[in-house]
C-alpha cells in the first residue's frame, strides 16, 4: 500500500516537473515584443506662446465735436488714406460764428475800458477834479495874502477887526473847500485804481469767451493732423452730434500694435523684445513679424480667462492690419540651432529624474537624461544620450531595463 502510494508522488512529481520544464521551453520559445524605436537626432528647436490679440494704433488722433450741431458735409470715406490738412468733415457753426462775432465786439469795448483806466480815468472827469482842486487852491491862496495883508493893517488902524473877521471866516471856508476837493480827487483816482484792476479781469474773461469760441469755430472743419488712415467715420451729412461725440479717427498704420492677451501660466516666460510674429483669418496667407515692447505688470480679467496684456510692436507695410481686428499672436520665446531632440513620449519621469529607454543589441536599457527647453513634442537633450542612439517608445508593451524587444520603425 505504501509502495503504491510513493509510485504515486512520484508520478505527479514528474508530471509537474514537466511541465515546469514545457513551460519554460515555451516561455524562452516566446518571441520578444514589438517596440517602436526612434533615433536621437539634431535639431533647430524653440519654443513659443501662442494666443490671441487685437490691434491698435500706436499714435492714434480722434476728432470730436466741440458743440452741439449738425454735420453739414464729410468730404471723406472710411478706410481712405488722408494728407495732413485735408477737410474729412464740416458742421454747421452759425450759431458759434455769431457769438463769437459778439464776443469780439465785447472785447473791444472791455479793452477801450481798461485802456482809459490805465491812463488815469476818462479825460473829462479827471480835468474836472483837478480843475476843482485849482481853483479851491488859488482861492485860498488869495485869502491867505488876503489876510497877512488884514493883520497888518489891523494893526497900523487902517482896517476894521471886522474886515479882518470876515477874511477869516471866508479863508476857512476856503482851506475846507480845499481840503474836500483834494479828497475828491483822491477818491476819483482810487476809484479808477480799482476800475483798472477790476478791467483787467474782465478783459481777460473776454479774451477766454474769444479763445473759446474760436476754437469752437475752427473744430467745425474737421481736417486731418497727419498723413494717415481714416479708419473709423461714424457720422454722415445731416446727422445731429453732441459735444464730445466722435467725428473721425486716424493714424499712421505703418506701424500698428497688438494687445496680446497671454494666459496667467504662460506670463513668466515673456520678456522684452522677443519676436513676435501675427496672423489673421481674413488674410490666411499672410504673416506680419515684431516684438514685444512691454512685460504685462499684472493679471486682468478677460472673458472667462485671467490674462496678462503684452503690447507687441508689429510692421504693417502694406496697411492690411487695421485697428480692433481680431489676431493671432504667436511669440517666440527661446531657439536653440542644431541641439540634441528627444522625443517628449519617449521621456519618463521619476520625481526629479527624466530617462529614456536606450536600445542596443535589441535590449533596453535605462538612461537617465538632462533636458533643456520643452516643446508640446519634443525636448532639448543636454547629457545622457547621443546622436544617433536608438530610444524607445511607449505602447502597448510595459518598457522595462534590460527587457528584450524587437524594434520596429514607428509609422
Amino acid at each position: 500500500m505504501r509502495v503504491a502510494l510513493k509510485r504515486r508522488l512520484w508520478l505527479v512529481l514528474g508530471i509537474a516537473v514537466a511541465l515546469a520544464v514545457l513551460l519554460l521551453i515555451l516561455n524562452w520559445r516566446r518571441p520578444a515584443p514589438r517596440v517602436a524605436v526612434v533615433p536621437i537626432t539634431r535639431e533647430n528647436l524653440s519654443t513659443s506662446i501662442s494666443s490671441n490679440g487685437k490691434v491698435e494704433p500706436i499714435a492714434p488722433y480722434s476728432m470730436r465735436a466741440e458743440m452741439d450741431t449738425y454735420v453739414t458735409h464729410v468730404y471723406a470715406t472710411e478706410g481712405q488714406a488722408v494728407h495732413r490738412g485735408q477737410l474729412l468733415v464740416e458742421l454747421d457753426d452759425a450759431a458759434e460764428r455769431a457769438a463769437l462775432d459778439q464776443a469780439r465786439a465785447q472785447l473791444a469795448s472791455e479793452e477801450d475800458a481798461l485802456r482809459s483806466a490805465q491812463s488815469g480815468g476818462r479825460a473829462d472827469a479827471r480835468a474836472k477834479y483837478s480843475g476843482d482842486v485849482a481853483a479851491a487852491d488859488a482861492r485860498r491862496d488869495a485869502l491867505r495874502q488876503q489876510n497877512a495883508a488884514l493883520v497888518k493893517l489891523v494893526a497900523q488902524q487902517a482896517a476894521t477887526p471886522a474886515e479882518l473877521a470876515d477874511n477869516r471866516a471866508a479863508l476857512a471856508a476856503a482851506e475846507a473847500d480845499a481840503q474836500q476837493a483834494e479828497k475828491a480827487l483822491d477818491e476819483f483816482r482810487r476809484q479808477v485804481a480799482l476800475d483798472s484792476q477790476q478791467d483787467e479781469l474782465l478783459v481777460e474773461h473776454a479774451r477766454d469767451d474769444v479763445r473759446d469760441l474760436t476754437e469752437k469755430v475752427d473744430s467745425a472743419r474737421a481736417v486731418a493732423p497727419i498723413d494717415g488712415t481714416l479708419y473709423s467715420l461714424p457720422v454722415h451729412a445731416g446727422d445731429f452730434v453732441h459735444a464730445g461725440d466722435l467725428l473721425a479717427e486716424m493714424a499712421d498704420l505703418h506701424q500698428v500694435r497688438v494687445r496680446a492677451f497671454i494666459d496667467e501660466p504662460e506670463l513668466g516666460s515673456l520678456e522684452e523684445n522677443q519676436i513676435v510674429e501675427i496672423t489673421w483669418d481674413a488674410l490666411p496667407d499672410r504673416v506680419w513679424t515684431g516684438h514685444t515692447e512691454m512685460v504685462p505688470k499684472e493679471v486682468v480679467p478677460h472673458g472667462t480667462r485671467s490674462v496678462g496684456e503684452t503690447l507687441c510692436s508689429v510692421e504693417n507695410e502694406n496697411l492690411e492690419l487695421i485697428p480692433n481686428i481680431t489676431v493671432d499672436v504667436h511669440i517666440l520665446l527661446r531657439e536653440r540651432p542644431n541641439v540634441l531632440v528627444v522625443p517628449r513620449g519617449a521621456v519618463a519621469i521619476d520625481g526629479k529624474r527624466r530617462y529614456v529607454y536606450v536600445v542596443e543589441d535589441n535590449r533596453l536599457h535605462q538612461t537617465e537624461i538632462h533636458v533643456g527647453i520643452a516643446t508640446p513634442v519634443s525636448y532639448e537633450v543636454l547629457s545622457g544620450v547621443d546622436a544617433g542612439d536608438q530610444v524607445a517608445l511607449p505602447g502597448e508593451v510595459q518598457l522595462k531595463d534590460k527587457m528584450k524587444i524587437r524594434p520596429v520603425t514607428p509609422e
